[in-house]
């Protein structure tokens, strides 16, 4: 039994340190080690064995296998570190290869002209407001000047959330108008940005989704004059010195006067093409001096404060600004014609 336990170690260690892969480590453990192996075979025959020599016996197969076991833990360590050494080779990075270009993004071409809007408008002392798209029908209409069954409901009419037409998706950033008057001390200065909803069909400059930059004062003495000269003053820190407008009498239910004002379409130069549908002009944005009855419904004493009010379409503003000839572009997403700018 004695030589029987001899071979085995030899023939094991053999075996050992040969293997070139744990699968092969683990099947001569088995062999050797396992509960079915050719050393627990022999232990098990050690019954037949006299009483002086099983010990001797006993004490060897514990040496083989405490020697057995050492060995497939040293092979074990060895194959991981050949596995680790083949890994990094087959990882290595040749350094002297030129990196890949990593591509940085930028600012949308819209929220360009948002930031430039509110540069200019900051650099007057207006404050930037920002207000909630889902809006009470109350201040979307009502405290505008436009009660139930008012025409203008007509063509601003948007999304609503109940049945009562209590509760909607603002269809203007006007509301904060009336949100300033409520809670800001007079004179008010503000513009305040954001998404509103409209049931436009979509074409080259409409769409259901869009935004506007409203702008409001409110202080003694403003007249229509104010106005008119903000706002070409705005144009042109946009668009450049000597940019053309014109305004137009127009009919907004919250101010009198009211108007609108153009700007010279930047596709055709003011001769007529598809992006202005032939007029030379492109409607930039609606204006006017604030309906009395709207600053009187905030508390406001109309014998002393006057005040004007604008709401301009931010997609215009950027199709001017960056000649883009067609709305859809914008929320197209289509990487092409973003890197562009």
């Amino acid at each position: 039994m004695k030589e029987q336990l001899k071979n085995i170690l030899a023939q094991a260690l053999e075996v050992i340190n040969a293997a070139t892969s744990r699968e092969e480590l683990e099947n001569a453990r088995v062999k050797y080690l396992g509960k079915k192996g050719e050393l627990t075979a022999i232990l098990r025959g050690m019954g037949t064995l006299s009483a002086e020599e099983r010990p001797i016996v006993g004490q060897l197969a514990n040496e083989v296998r405490a020697e057995l076991e050492k060995a497939i833990d040293d092979a074990s360590v060895k194959l991981a570190e050949a596995a680790l050494e083949q890994q990094l080779k087959a990882e290595k990075v040749d350094v002297t290869i030129p990196g890949k270009e990593v591509s940085v993004g930028h600012r949308h071409p819209m929220y360009i002209a948002l930031d430039e809007i509110k540069e200019i408008f900051i650099g007057m002392g207006f404050t930037v407001l920002d207000g909630p798209e889902i809006e009470f029908a109350e201040l979307n209409f009502d405290r505008l000047n436009a009660d139930e069954g008012h025409p203008s409901r007509d063509w601003s009419d948007t999304f609503y959330f109940d049945k009562d037409s209590k509760v909607m998706l603002r269809s203007q950033t006007s509301p904060m108008q009336v949100r300033a008057m409520d809670t800001m001390e007079l004179p008010i200065r503000i513009v305040a940005p954001g998404r509103v909803y409209r049931k436009d069909e979509v074409d080259a400059t409409h769409s259901p989704m869009f935004h506007q930059v409203e702008g409001m004062v409110i202080d003694k003495g403003v007249t229509m004059a104010d106005l008119k000269g903000t706002l070409n003053t705005v144009v042109e820190q946009l668009y450049g010195k000597g940019t053309k407008t014109r305004f137009r009498p127009h009919h907004f239910p919250f101010t009198e006067p009211s108007c609108e004002m153009d700007v010279q379409c930047h596709k055709c130069g003011g001769v007529g093409c598809p992006t202005c549908k032939g007029e030379g002009w492109i409607e930039l944005l609606g204006a006017g001096m604030i309906h009395p009855r709207v600053l009187e419904m905030a508390g406001i004493d109309t014998n002393v404060y006057s005040g004007w009010a604008f709401g301009i379409g931010l997609e215009r503003t950027a199709m001017r600004r960056f000649k883009i000839a067609d709305l859809r572009l914008i929320f197209e997403n289509d990487v092409r014609f973003l890197e562009q700018f």
